[in-house]
């Protein structure tokens, strides 16, 4: 069976002709669609190291830290005191939160300040606020 042109002028191909793709209810698939957008979506290589991202962002004590870091830079011991977590424990998330390259870190004589790695992380930290604050309303 050849293939046909759609009400929208785009081509179809019977579902016959495509034996790979299975769709339920059976249909022609909208090849020309489906071929515009495929070199737009993530590798499988982006989409595993995004995902490792944002399950970093799942954890609540993490997430506590982002949210002090958006307001100021702090060393470990203020943000200890802030979130009324032990140092080490903030230092363990930090670390994780470093890993991904979500904040950075300098020192000023024995102390070491925090601050979120970029404006990409704010803007994440302030999109994701913000859309759960809309929800609530």
């Amino acid at each position: 069976m050849s293939a046909q042109l759609s009400d929208q002028g785009a081509t179809v191909i019977p579902l016959e002709e495509l034996n790979p793709l299975n769709c339920h209810p059976p249909h022609p698939v909208e090849i020309d669609d489906v071929q515009q957008f495929q070199n737009q979506i993530l590798s499988t290589e982006k989409a595993q190291r995004m995902a490792e991202f944002f399950s970093l962002l799942g954890d609540t004590n993490r997430l506590r830290i982002v949210s002090v870091l958006a307001l100021k830079e702090l060393c470990v011991c203020d943000l200890a005191a802030a979130l009324e977590m032990s140092e080490s424990a903030v230092s363990h998330q930090l670390r994780a939160l470093r890993t991904m390259q979500l904040v950075r870190y300098h020192k000023r004589g024995r102390k070491v300040f925090y601050r979120l790695q970029d404006n990409h992380v704010l803007d994440l930290y302030h999109s994701v606020a913000e859309h759960l604050d809309e929800l609530e309303d």
